[in-house]
């Protein structure tokens, strides 16, 4: 029988452990320009587009009204774009702009290249571990 108090605390040591480490990644890849606040919403918008105001929101836990103008500055940076939703014309989509896309691309392109120098002594084997246990959080934990 699992320990579920135990698994628990592993979970959350798990999941400090992935801040930390994002952390590590994202490190002086967010442009002068704009705030780590704005950034995270680039790259929310760069793996989830396209998403809503509240969806935005809630992701990043902060109000509609600082979404809102949070958005507003980076549609003036020409980062980010708003679109009525072919569903319901009352709602607005938003989604990166070529421009966004490119930096986000970038970003991910450094973030990447530090996530396989910290992968470098790997093996094949282990490789697919991680993949596979990578599934199985992402389909019974972190969906």
């Amino acid at each position: 029988m699992v320990d579920k108090e135990a698994f628990f605390q592993q979970i959350v040591a798990f999941t400090t452990a992935v801040h930390e480490v994002t952390h590590t990644f994202t490190k002086d890849i967010k442009p002068d320009d704009i705030t780590p606040l704005q950034y995270g919403i680039l790259e929310y918008l760069a793996v989830s587009q396209p998403v809503t105001l509240s969806q935005i929101s809630d992701c990043k836990h902060i109000s509609m009204p600082n979404t809102s103008r949070e958005i507003r500055k980076l549609c003036e940076k020409n980062l980010c774009e708003k679109f009525d939703s072919a569903d319901d014309r009352r709602k607005q989509m938003i989604c990166l702009s070529e421009e966004g896309q490119a930096m986000m691309n970038a970003a991910f392109e450094r973030i990447g290249g530090r996530f396989l120098e910290r992968m470098k002594g790997a093996s094949e084997e282990e490789w697919k571990d991680i993949q596979q246990a990578m599934q199985v959080l992402h389909t019974k934990v972190f969906y």
